[in-house]
């Protein structure tokens, strides 16, 4: 942990896109375009905790999907 992470008083919020990829954004600032909460709030660490709870496959949504249809024509 650098000096600058145990200074970090921000809040943030859980975010996550389209694409069921998840970042984390400071509570004050707007979301971006394709952005939104998903509920859970708090200090960095906290959030990414639970980031790395939920997000156990990093894969995109769309590159999911498209490996789903491919194995489901294999067989």
């Amino acid at each position: 942990m650098t000096g600058t992470d145990e200074e970090d008083t921000t809040i943030y919020d859980v975010v996550v896109n389209h694409e069921e990829q998840y970042s984390i954004w400071p509570t004050y600032r707007e979301l971006p375009l394709g952005w939104k909460a998903v509920g859970v709030s708090g200090t960095k660490s906290h959030c990414l905790n639970h980031i790395g709870t939920v997000w156990t496959d990093m894969r995109p949504l769309s590159l999911r999907k498209q490996m789903e249809a491919g194995s489901r024509k294999v067989q």
